[in-house]
């Protein structure tokens, strides 16, 4: 089975799921796995220094033959290297975030590069859109990690952003089954970025304590805070709570900045600090109830997302919609 559309011809892939490019979970083995089946997988670019980066490239293209790509924070501080490795080392796909779009865009298209942008609202999906880049992820208020101010939800954010722009369109954000996949692409995504479901892969680089309480989470065990730095997404542990008790302290930026300290989410998703680690994880975790290989994953949503379709059909066979 294939679902061809603008994106699988995009990226050259059989199916328009891309894996997140998420900080110490999406290593060489996971973006392979995903690509090899069927998908498009990501090195995730932000928690590697750049010689790292150059193996976990050089690793994935000895793992699949099929296209993969990297996702770059371009806050990046040594955001130069990183795009001088990539080019060196032949990746056909980038996937920017957490910066101007301007800044790379053209450069890495005159390197013969496809470059995707994510984007938190409609404004910033125009502004990528005029800076050349290929496609667009819109991410909504649910996904983990760092996140839009605006808070705008996925469900909402799809629509608007889809009248806006011309390019194709990604949805990221709250989704982790078949269902939603079929959902977001009827409010006018051509594809879907998923993350959270992939971070419990057994491929996946985090942690085995943090994938575990991924799927041990439940509804309302994550939220939104640090915007005063840079808004963020993580389940309650410890912590967590030592941040909501220095608000309810008064606390400022620098004294939430000395709070956070450096390496708190490699100390808790990839060294598995259970306590003391910042554990960045999406809303839809509370829908994930088991670590499967990234390809029966894969299996999992496409199943999904064809049964979807299928109940649709029937319902409208039957006069129900």
């Amino acid at each position: 089975m294939q679902v061809k559309n603008r994106i699988s011809r995009l990226f050259e892939i059989q199916y328009p799921i891309v894996q997140a490019g998420m900080i110490w979970c999406s290593g060489w083995e996971l973006a392979s796995a995903v690509s090899n089946a069927g998908g498009l997988g990501l090195i995730g670019s932000g928690s590697m220094y750049p010689d790292i980066l150059r193996e976990h490239i050089r690793k994935c293209q000895k793992a699949t033959h099929k296209p993969f790509g990297v996702n770059v924070p371009m806050l990046y501080p040594q955001i130069e290297e990183i795009i001088k490795i990539i080019i060196e080392e032949g990746v056909k796909i980038v996937f920017t975030s957490a910066g101007n779009p301007k800044t790379w865009t053209q450069h890495l298209k005159d390197n013969g590069i496809t470059v995707v942008h994510v984007v938190s609202s409609v404004k910033f999906a125009v502004k990528a859109q005029q800076a050349g880049v290929d496609a667009i992820v819109a991410e909504g208020f649910e996904a983990g990690g760092h996140n839009g101010r605006d808070e705008t939800t996925t469900f909402c954010l799809l629509p608007m952003v889809d009248r806006e722009i011309d390019i194709p369109l990604i949805a990221a954000g709250g989704i982790a089954t078949g269902k939603q996949i079929l959902a977001a692409m009827i409010l006018g995504a051509d594809g879907v970025q998923i993350g959270s479901r992939f971070v419990a892969s057994l491929e996946s680089s985090a942690h085995q304590h943090f994938k575990e309480r991924v799927v041990e989470a439940k509804e309302g065990d994550t939220l939104l805070t640090l915007k005063e730095l840079a808004p963020v997404r993580l389940l309650k542990n410890k912590f967590f709570e030592d941040i909501q008790l220095a608000y309810l302290q008064g606390a400022g930026v620098e004294d939430l900045k000395t709070l956070l300290g450096r390496a708190r989410a490699k100390k808790g998703m990839f060294e598995g600090d259970m306590d003391e680690g910042e554990l960045e994880i999406g809303q839809v975790s509370a829908v994930i109830d088991n670590i499967l290989p990234a390809a029966d994953i894969l299996k999992q949503l496409l199943e999904e997302y064809e049964f979807a379709k299928k109940e649709i059909l029937t319902l409208n066979k039957y006069g129900l919609l």
